[in-house]
């Protein structure tokens, strides 16, 4: 597999998600894809993943996305998982090897400037790996080209972080112990890039995707699988919104910090674990037949 340099108009993406969210998220990544696995799955589901099919799993991180869509596809079908982040694909290329998982390979690149071999697939997908691109018309409209005329896409975003307690809360609670960096402006690329449903509406069509169908989907969250609150309060001082605020932070009040996510956290402990919820949106649409 090639390992892409960082430039072109997602450089800082790929620099990021190379040296700081990768290395973190491959640590985590097992409570982190038990957290999100579901909201995964209802996104294949809606995009109908058939047998014998060919999708391209765009972001697709560590690879969990795309190892259950090879098992859905078959031994006939194929899965290609792209992704700018060449750690995580390290990780996502041992786990189907562990799996004996054949119909699945891994692309170390930017899906907004790749230059895809033609149309080739029947789905594009994404699981919270579509936000990050500095220009989305212009990355979907290179995507689209890779898709066969009459081709599928699905894709689950996030909605507002006000809107994500699971998020909004841990980020509240550090607040009280650190000075929080100035939100981004609205639509940059991140987490919360496609927060808005017009937004998505107005760039798809421009990227020549017609049947536009935005579902907003409310799902609680298991925060770090299984485990208490500690482990929880732990996991969004690495990864999220509250994560990105201590970053510049004097470690000595990490401890602060800590205490207070866990105090935040109480009120959602369960005997199942920590279960906050979450606001997304899955959209679906299709390149003309």
């Amino acid at each position: 597999m090639r390992h892409i340099d960082a430039v072109g108009p997602n450089a800082e993406q790929i620099t990021c998600w190379n040296e700081v969210y990768g290395p973190k998220w491959v640590a985590l990544h097992e409570m982190i894809d038990a957290q999100i696995t579901p909201l995964g799955h209802l996104t294949m589901d809606r995009a109908g993943i058939g047998r014998d099919q060919r999708v391209l799993d765009i972001g697709c991180g560590c690879g969990a996305t795309s190892l259950e869509m090879a098992r859905r596809v078959g031994p006939n079908g194929e899965v290609v998982g792209i992704d700018v982040s060449s750690v995580m694909l390290g990780r996502a290329q041992s786990a189907a090897e562990v799996a004996a998982i054949h119909n699945v390979r891994f692309e170390n690149a930017d899906a907004q400037t790749y230059p895809f071999d033609g149309a080739a697939f029947d789905l594009l997908f994404s699981r919270f790996g579509v936000m990050f691109f500095n220009d989305p018309e212009a990355a979907f409209r290179n995507l689209r080209g890779a898709l066969l005329p009459g081709g599928r896409l699905a894709f689950v975003c996030w909605r507002p972080l006000q809107d994500n307690p699971w998020m909004f809360v841990p980020l509240m609670a550090a607040a009280q112990h650190v000075e929080l960096p100035p939100p981004p402006p609205p639509r940059s690329p991140g987490p919360f890039a496609f927060a808005e449903a017009d937004y998505i509406s107005s760039f798809l069509p421009a990227a020549g995707f017609v049947d536009l169908d935005l579902v907003d989907v409310d799902h609680d969250l298991a925060i770090a699988g299984d485990a208490g609150v500690l482990a929880a309060a732990e996991l969004m001082m690495e990864m999220g919104p509250a994560a990105a605020a201590l970053r510049e932070a004097d470690p000595a009040v990490r401890p602060r910090v800590l205490e207070a996510i866990k105090a935040a956290l109480e009120p959602y402990m369960t005997p199942a674990g920590v279960r906050m919820p979450s606001a997304a949106r899955i959209v679906t649409a299709r390149r003309p037949a």
